[in-house]
């Protein structure tokens, strides 16, 4: 079975959900930061939107390579064989993770507005505002570069019990106390298996 999102919403969900990615350059060097998903349409992420401090060594290392590789980790958990009543089925790790390879351009003249867009996407409506920082906004700004990371290659992994038969399934979603997990696994089930 192909362990793959039932539609390319899930993908951009999946990052705007858990935004914490690692982000990691062709010298292996690796820096974990929070990224907004740019979707198509469809809700297809094409290009992800961060900012690096502009001391990390990564932003001389991407400007001599701008290959990106890009590792997000979503929902995920233990799934015990106690939930099944089934003697013989073994215990399993369900998870939603994505491998993204990408070409990273910094976009300096976009800094300001990649950090609004990031406060906004994290907090709740009406919440705080990178604005009640006053002065102290454009001094911490100065300090970080935004980057775009144009999607090349996405390759989600959904290992989502979508394998399980129906009677398990429902067993690991009634007992299982991990509601995003579940709310995950229950999204990704394909509907005549339900």
């Amino acid at each position: 079975m192909s362990f793959v999102p039932l539609s390319p919403a899930e993908i951009g969900a999946l990052i705007r959900d858990h935004p914490l990615a690692w982000v990691v350059s062709g010298d292996r060097d690796a820096t974990l930061l929070p990224l907004i998903a740019e979707c198509s349409a469809d809700g297809t992420p094409v290009a992800l939107v961060g900012h690096y401090p502009r001391r990390n060594p990564q932003l001389a290392a991407f400007e001599r390579d701008p290959q990106a590789l890009i590792l997000f980790r979503g929902p995920e958990g233990y799934v015990s064989p106690r939930l099944v009543s089934n003697p013989t089925w073994g215990a399993t790790w369900n998870y939603a993770a994505l491998r993204i390879t990408a070409t990273l351009a910094f976009v300096p003249e976009e800094t300001e507005d990649a950090l609004r867009r990031l406060a906004a996407q994290l907090e709740p409506a009406g919440g705080w505002r990178p604005e009640q920082m006053g002065a102290r906004f454009d001094e911490l700004a100065r300090h970080v570069v935004a980057f775009r990371a144009r999607i090349v290659s996405c390759e989600p992994q959904f290992k989502l019990g979508q394998d399980e038969r129906a009677a398990t399934f429902a067993e690991i979603v009634a007992g299982h106390g991990d509601a995003v997990l579940v709310a995950a696994m229950r999204r990704n089930r394909p509907d005549d298996a339900n």
